[in-house]
């Protein structure tokens, strides 16, 4: 009795209405759309064609048998949502793994939620749901951004309104995108996280990118490590400040040194340090012995 009752709730009469050529809905404004568009219709499974605007391209079989098996036990709980193309013909707008796991356990209908929707709406809100509810890698997540950036202009501040995030969260998934190709797939198959790749980033060479990214790999560094690497590996591309040219040491040939004492009448002491300074010491006796040398200095 319950499942009777949950099953007219999905909408089993409006299912009929849509499939009646003379009440073929296209806009809000048609007859008999306030009955159809945003309310839940069972929809037969091959009236619905994926949404080229997916961003998520890469599905866990596990995740989605898993999903498949509760399905077959309680039913589509969520129900995807689609917007109208033609008769009796409609795009996928989100909840895409439903879809897929309703069709492996052999539904043939699936409950949905009908939008009339432009392309860039439709792109909007494919992204927007899939971002907010469902377990995307870093490096889809930061597709479907720089998709909402490239093909409908938006601006990180209006993404961060759509998507509920902070505008240097948007900004952290974006950086990831300047990552080699190489070390995007490590973060999508899971050998690297996405604060490794944060790390990375840094480093402008794609080549020391590939190579730092390989030394985790192998190392199983952490991310604390990595940003240590990171941070030697720019320290060593620093210039060295020039250090002080090295005088070189010499003697004073004892020539000089006989005419120096012989000059000033008294025994002159020439030393000369390992940096090739040095310094004359001229004795003298008493004050007149020291005004005596003053008046030969002064000429």
């Amino acid at each position: 009795m319950a499942k009777a009752v949950k099953k007219q709730a999905l909408g089993r009469g409006l299912s009929a209405l849509l499939k009646d050529p003379e009440n073929d809905i296209k806009s809000v404004d048609d007859k008999n759309a306030d009955k159809v568009v945003g309310n839940i219709i069972e929809l037969e499974i091959e009236a619905i064609e994926i949404n080229p605007f997916q961003p998520r391209s890469n599905f866990n079989e596990e995740s989605l048998r898993e999903l498949a098996t509760s399905i077959k036990e309680l039913g589509v709980i969520q129900p995807i949502t689609v917007r109208k193309l033609d008769f009796n013909k409609y795009q996928l707008i989100s909840g895409e793994r439903r879809l897929r796991a309703s069709t492996l356990v052999g539904l043939t209908t699936v409950p949905a939620y009908i939008r009339i929707a432009n392309d860039n709406e439709s792109l909007v809100m494919a992204l927007v749901e899939n971002i907010q509810r469902h377990d995307l890698d870093p490096i889809e997540i930061a597709l479907s951004y720089q998709r909402l950036i490239d093909e409908i202009q938006l601006t990180q501040e209006q993404m961060s309104e759509r998507v509920g995030k902070k505008r240097s969260t948007i900004a952290n998934y974006l950086r990831l995108l300047k990552l080699d190709p190489i070390i995007q797939t490590g973060i999508r198959d899971g050998f690297i996280s996405m604060g490794h790749g944060r790390a990375i980033i840094n480093i402008e060479d794609q080549e020391a990118q590939t190579a730092i990214y390989q030394k985790i790999v192998s190392q199983n560094l952490s991310v604390r490590d990595t940003e240590t690497v990171v941070k030697n590996y720019q320290e060593s591309l620093k210039p060295k400040p020039a250090g002080q040219p090295k005088a070189t040491s010499y003697e004073i040939p004892e020539a000089q040194k006989k005419t120096f004492t012989s000059y000033f009448g008294a025994k002159v002491d020439v030393k000369v340090a390992g940096n090739g300074k040095g310094k004359i010491t001229i004795p003298f006796q008493s004050e007149e012995d020291f005004n005596r040398i003053i008046k030969l200095i002064n000429g």
